[in-house]
């Protein structure tokens, strides 16, 4: 304190944001130099306008990110991993910097009887519109889940209210569901890519739908079922276009990549968290353009 009252010039700037000083900027100058100059003033006070804006800038990067995170876990489809005739395994990895909340979602719903759906969707975009849009759908889903309806029209009624919500319209995703008893999988697509199957053979090939269907919030309501008979255990992929999309492949060879890295993995018979793990950190645009999400179920019948 002693040195700063036997200082020759003393000067102090407020860091102003919004008509407020949340903080100061201190200068001084001992007995051997002059006072501040006019000039010199200005500089402080220039250099205290840019700080005041990089702390503010600061603030709102720490609010977006908690804001990011506190979506993604809430997004997450809680504790299932295991249902009757089902083993599930899950992941997600946002592209580019964490903070950035993207168009993907997914969840595993538990079904009377012992049925179980699995949807995996990407609404179009990032940021706070496309956040609110995969946040509506997602609930949605669950929704018209919970009023055990067929797996068609849960997708066309979701297609009908894309078309009310800012931000859905052109959504994509695809919905399935196991039936463990009945040894049957029906699935619904809405112009997202199709889901991959690996047989007892140890081959996995894309399933060829009836239907791509076109994205929800058109109208189209042109969904089809494609209904599976699955005898003997096998492994469906479902996941966003995340992990087949790149500028320097075509998407269908990208598909077939996204199957021989699933064969390859399978063969050291990695546990199904791990194999997700391996496969999400395998993306097909080194530059992670996109969000990647991946959602593995192990379908064993159960009736006999």
């Amino acid at each position: 304190m002693g040195e700063l009252l036997r200082t020759r010039s003393f000067l102090v700037v407020p860091l102003r944001l919004r008509g407020g000083a949340i903080g100061f900027v201190a200068c001084s100058r001992g007995p051997d130099r002059g006072p501040f100059l006019t000039a010199e003033i200005a500089a402080v006070e220039s250099l205290a306008a840019r700080a005041s804006v990089a702390l503010d800038n600061a603030r709102r990067y720490e609010h977006e990110r908690r804001t990011a995170l506190a979506i993604r876990g809430s997004l997450l489809p809680g504790t299932i991993q295991e249902v009757e005739g089902c083993r599930i395994a899950h992941g997600s990895l946002p592209a580019g910097q964490g903070s950035i909340i993207g168009g993907d979602w997914f969840d595993v719903l538990r079904r009377p009887d012992d049925r179980v759906s699995l949807i995996v969707g990407d609404a179009m975009g990032h940021g706070p519109e496309s956040a609110v849009a995969m946040i509506q759908l997602r609930t949605a889903v669950r929704t018209l889940a919970g009023l055990d309806i067929p797996a068609v029209d849960l997708i066309r009624r979701l297609d009908a209210l894309a078309s009310d919500t800012p931000g859905a319209s052109f959504a994509t995703c695809i919905y399935a569901e196991w039936d463990a008893r009945r040894g049957t999988c029906t699935l619904v697509g809405a112009g997202h890519p199709p889901p991959l199957l690996r047989g007892p053979d140890g081959r996995t090939a894309p399933v060829t739908l009836v239907g791509a269907g076109l994205p929800l919030g058109l109208g189209a309501q042109a969904y089809e079922p494609t209904v599976l008979s699955i005898d003997e255990p096998a492994l469906l992929v479902l996941y966003s276009d995340g992990l087949v999309e790149s500028r320097d492949a075509d998407i269908d060879h990208q598909i077939a990549r996204l199957a021989r890295a699933l064969d390859m993995a399978a063969v050291d018979h990695d546990p199904l968290p791990s194999l997700c793990r391996r496969l999400l950190n395998a993306p097909s645009d080194p530059a992670g353009a996109d969000d990647r999400t991946l959602l593995l179920a192990e379908l064993t019948p159960t009736k006999g």
